[in-house]
């Protein structure tokens, strides 16, 4: 058998050198074509961002200014009877806490909901059973509901039945 002839340390440099130069053009194109990916992405995400910032301050922006808060009642407790309460209560009805039915029987009306329409002065069946369409489209602004809700679960309909129970 022959022996190979040993292999200088010169080629043992050249076959180093032509590892790296293979291995870093390899790692620059990667490093390019990811950046360059990676930055086009970023920019499309900022954009998609900044327009849902524009729509979430728009639509803030158009509720801030058409909320307005109206008083329904005064200092002492008594319900307010300027032309800031728009609800009739000499045709709705008048109540307070002594005369209170259990709004919640109502389908729709849950403890906060009977919260707020109490705190507007209505207690009673009696007083929903007594509502118009514009009452409804009141109490819906004043106690800031889903509007046409109680058009849909008919609660007007509702306190005419549980009425006639109590």
């Amino acid at each position: 058998m022959e022996q190979l002839a040993p292999v200088a340390a010169i080629e043992y440099i050249v076959l180093f050198i032509i590892c790296l130069g293979c291995f870093l053009i390899g790692y620059f194109f990667a490093r390019s074509y990811f950046s360059k990916r990676y930055s086009r992405q970023l920019r499309d995400c900022l954009s998609e961002k900044e327009v849902l910032r524009e729509s979430v301050n728009k639509h803030a922006n158009s509720t801030f200014n058409t909320i307005k808060a109206r008083k329904t009642r005064d200092r002492r407790g008594a319900l307010h009877t300027s032309q800031d309460n728009p609800l009739d209560f000499d045709r709705i009805g008048k109540a307070d806490h002594s005369v209170k039915d259990d709004l919640k029987k109502i389908s729709g009306i849950g403890p906060f909901i009977e919260e707020r329409l109490n705190s507007i002065g209505i207690f009673t069946f009696e007083q929903i059973s007594n509502f118009t369409e514009q009452d409804m489209d009141q109490v819906t602004e004043l106690i800031q509901f889903f509007p046409g809700r109680i058009k849909r679960d008919d609660w007007k309909g509702q306190a005419a039945r549980l009425k006639g129970k109590n």
